[in-house]
C-alpha cells in the first residue's frame, strides 16, 4: 500500500508540483482519478489523505458521485488522526465533515497571484510555523468556507476570503489556494472577463518568493505523513 492517497477530482486538477514535491521526499503517492470513474478506496487505512480542487461543492453528489466516498475517506482521516491536505475543494470538505459550513458563490472571487496574511495561531502550527507573515500563493475559486469547525484553528486569511486556511485536530490541514501549481496553469483558465496574461505576468513575478515557501509547506506535510 502506498504512503499517500490523492484523490482527483477534477482533468485539470492533479497534484502537480505537490505530488513531485511529496515523491522528492521519499513518499509514494497512489492518485485515484475519480473524475474518470476510478473507484475511491472504501478505506484509508495507514496512508495520508489529500483531496484536490474542482468545480463542485463538497457534497454536490448529483454532479460528482465520488464524493460521498471521497467525504467518507476525510472523516475516518479525522477519526483516526492521519494526515489530510485538502485544497480548494479539498480544504472545504475538510470543513464541513468536521462540522462547519461551506457556500457557493460566496464573497468575492479570487483569481490569481494573492497576498495570504499568516495569523499568529500559525506560529504553533507543524506546516505553518516560521513562514513569512505574508505568503502569496494562486487563487481560483467563489465557493468559501464561511464558519470553521468547532475546534478548528484558522491559520491564514485574506480580506475578501478570511478562511485561507486551517487545522482540525493535529494532523488534517484545509487550504483554500492551490500551493500545488505554477504560475502557468493561469494560461489554461477559461476566460471569464479577467485579464489572463495579467493575472500570469503577476504570478510569475510572485513565484519566486511563494515557490519555496509552499515547497517547506510539503516538506514539513512529508514528514508528518512519514511519522504518523
Amino acid at each position: 500500500m502506498r504512503d499517500v492517497l490523492v484523490v482527483q477530482n477534477a482533468a485539470s486538477g492533479g497534484p502537480r508540483r505537490l505530488g513531485e514535491w511529496l515523491t522528492d521526499d521519499g513518499l509514494e503517492l497512489e492518485v485515484v482519478r475519480a473524475f474518470e470513474g476510478a473507484a475511491v478506496p472504501e478505506e484509508l487505512g495507514e496512508r495520508a489523505l489529500v483531496v484536490l480542487g474542482g468545480g463542485y461543492l463538497p457534497s454536490e453528489d448529483g454532479r460528482a458521485p465520488w464524493l460521498a466516498a471521497t467525504r467518507a475517506l476525510v472523516r475516518e482521516a479525522l477519526d483516526e488522526g492521519r494526515p489530510y491536505l485538502g485544497v480548494c475543494l479539498g480544504g472545504q470538505m475538510l470543513a464541513e465533515v468536521a462540522g462547519g459550513l461551506v457556500k457557493g458563490d460566496a464573497g468575492e472571487p479570487e483569481n490569481g497571484s494573492t497576498a495570504i496574511t499568516l495569523r499568529p495561531e500559525a506560529a504553533e502550527d507543524a506546516l505553518f510555523h516560521g513562514l513569512p507573515k505574508v505568503v502569496t500563493a494562486i487563487e481560483h475559486h467563489k465557493d468559501a468556507v464561511v464558519e470553521l469547525p468547532p475546534d478548528a484553528v484558522w491559520l491564514a486569511e485574506t480580506e475578501a476570503c478570511p478562511y485561507q486556511a486551517f487545522r482540525v485536530g493535529a494532523a488534517a490541514w484545509g487550504v483554500q489556494f492551490h500551493p500545488e501549481v505554477w504560475p502557468e496553469r493561469i494560461l489554461e483558465w477559461d476566460d471569464r472577463g479577467f485579464d489572463l496574461a495579467e493575472l500570469h505576468r503577476r504570478a510569475l513575478l510572485d513565484e519566486p518568493s511563494a515557490t519555496p515557501v509552499w515547497r517547506e509547506v510539503a516538506r514539513r506535510f512529508s514528514g508528518v505523513s512519514r511519522n504518523s
